[in-house]
């Protein structure tokens, strides 16, 4: 909780006081609205900003390598100790190069909390309520922004440098508390796993679970994780470049594509700005502007929790798409009501579709794309792929937070209406090629992806396979026994030479191609499909969990065949 809330506390602190006098009177370089030259000081204002997003960039790219080799608990220490430092020097400032290398500090410290603790959030909750807990981040992360605003706003009656040194100063309590609670929670069991610490991987499942360590169903999740690193192959950051049988170059593409929609929603402008907006944008006052943006950020934990009691019941793609097409539709209001600005009508409704704005950005993109982000991507390659992508969201917030202010000179209230276009372009592209999640396994995604053959056809192959299939299929077979044999031994059943020749023949496959056959049984379970010819009769259909029916025969081969003419079976 505390994590999340500096991260709100962070994105907000600076856009409650850039209008402050006492804030201006320190920093004269970025009062635009007495500047000489406004575009130049519409620069600065956003070099400030963007400070902080820079090194929010750069802190999660060093989960690359910090979160595999440091594990969950540790890099998050390591993040609240800079968040610590970064606020410490920001609350210190008294030049702006001070004040720029200081918004860079804390933004290192916030980029590795923000890259990690959704991460650990995923890896250690039950896949009934991962939604849930890591929606929890949409709630305290606009309790976060809130609190700071409030803070600025109290602040900001003040004389003095203390009316924003205070509200800076505040996060280094929020990230102790954070290093107080961290050292009581345990570390990622599927990273433990991953690095052959069984014995403290099975205490930390035991204990999530509320079981004994040598219970089966303990035993059975230690498997499924080992089954998901073998399949999966090696680790490097060039792997996600690589496509392989677990398609983990798609993995990424998705990943990083949810982390872009996330800045493209348009939520970046308003969180950074929220105040400026209101006074400058809509003229308001001072006072009004500073009360409503931190009202509208209490709109955040609503939305939030709207987010947590309904993100496993409506899954994810609902509630992204729904946000997608509520975003914009009230961004293309207030571009349309935000310029009549001498109708006082107009200007209320403005900010009415302001705070609608926010309720359903947090409902869909508040915390699910960092959730996602976790969800689709291989154990071996969770930290990398999971960085990789919040770095996409930082260098795209990196830009508009950099345009922005000349954005708002140049366009005014008009500048919206490039986020609502985005907004409603990506209605299509979430429901075609995103997946649901919900209730699945992490090691079921695995498997998900592992069926599909390209961008488009996954949203089918997770909509027929039934949940629950990570280790058993639908006749109850326990594929980890067959899947941990080498795949020499699966070659020298009978059975499977049978099949590997019939199919050779069959797809005229030269002798050096047949491994790709072998491939096909590895992915697929020999032992399922010999199941489903030894117990079905000939013309008796029967349901194939994860697509459809098929007639099945009394040939595995026949089978089989129709994996290959469904397109399950990698191409030979």
């Amino acid at each position: 909780m505390p994590g999340i809330l500096s991260i709100g506390y962070n994105a907000s602190s600076l856009g409650g006081v850039l209008t402050q006098k006492n804030f201006e009177a320190q920093f004269p370089e970025i009062d635009i609205a007495n500047a000489e030259n406004r575009s130049q000081a519409s620069k600065i204002q956003g070099t400030v900003v963007a400070a902080y997003t820079i090194g929010g960039f750069l802190g999660t790219l060093s989960c690359i390598w910090l979160g595999d080799r440091f594990g969950r608990r540790r890099t998050i220490m390591a993040g609240s100790i800079v968040q610590v430092i970064g606020s410490t020097f920001m609350a210190a400032a008294r030049s702006l190069t001070h004040l720029i290398t200081s918004r860079i500090i804390l933004g290192l410290g916030t980029g590795v909390i923000l890259a990690t603790i959704p991460l650990w959030q995923s890896e250690i909750s039950p896949a009934k309520k991962r939604g849930a807990h890591v929606g929890m981040k949409g709630v305290f992360s606009g309790f976060g922004c809130a609190l700071a605003l409030f803070l600025d706003f109290g602040m900001s009656f003040t004389h003095g440098s203390a009316a924003w040194r205070l509200p800076f100063g505040f996060v280094v309590l929020l990230s102790l508390a954070v290093l107080g609670f961290i050292i009581l929670l345990p570390e990622s069991p599927r990273w433990l796993i991953r690095e052959g610490r069984m014995s403290e991987a099975s205490e930390v499942l035991a204990a999530l679970e509320d079981t004994c360590v040598d219970d089966p169903s303990v035993e059975a999740k230690i498997k499924d994780v080992q089954m998901s690193l073998e399949l999966s192959g090696k680790r490097s950051l060039g792997q996600i470049f690589h496509m392989g049988a677990q398609r983990t170059f798609h993995r990424a593409i998705l990943a990083g594509m949810v982390m872009l929609f996330l800045q493209l929603t348009g939520s970046t402008v308003i969180t950074f700005y929220t105040t400026a907006i209101f006074e400058k944008n809509l003229s308001l006052g001072n006072s009004t502007s500073t009360v409503l943006a931190a009202v509208y950020q209490l709109v955040g934990p609503i939305g939030g929790t709207v987010c947590v009691l309904k993100i496993e019941g409506f899954g994810r793609r609902v509630l992204l798409l729904g946000s997608a097409i509520g975003n914009a539709v009230c961004l293309a209001l207030v571009a349309g009501l935000g310029t009549q600005t001498e109708n006082p009508l107009a200007m209320r409704g403005a900010v009415f579709f302001i705070f609608l704005f926010h309720f359903s950005y947090i409902i869909g993109f508040g915390a699910i794309p960092y959730l996602y982000a976790t969800e689709i991507a291989p154990l071996h390659l969770r930290t990398t792929i999971n960085s990789f992508s919040i770095s996409i969201s930082w260098a795209i917030s990196i830009l508009i937070t950099n345009v922005t202010p000349l954005a708002f000179n140049a366009m005014g209230q008009t500048y919206f209406v490039i986020f609502a276009g985005f907004n409603a372009a990506m209605v299509p592209i979430i429901y075609y090629m995103f997946p649901e999640t919900a209730g699945r396994s992490l090691e079921e995604m695995d498997r998900i992806f592992s069926l599909s053959r390209g961008m488009l056809d996954v949203v089918k192959v997770a909509r027929l396979l039934p949940h629950g299939q990570s280790r058993d299929l639908s006749l109850g077979k326990d594929l980890v026994s067959d899947l941990k044999q080498p795949e020499l031994q699966l070659r020298e059943k009978p059975e499977v030479q049978n099949i590997r020749k019939e199919i050779a023949e069959q797809h005229d496959l030269s002798h050096e191609k047949l491994s790709d056959v072998d491939r096909a049984f590895w992915i697929l379970g020999y032992e399922y499909l010999n199941a489903v010819c030894l117990q079905t009769g000939t013309g008796k259909a029967k349901k194939l969990g994860f697509f459809g029916y098929v007639d099945a025969t009394e040939s595995i081969f026949e089978t089989l065949g129709e994996f290959v003419d469904l397109g399950l079976v990698p191409a030979f």
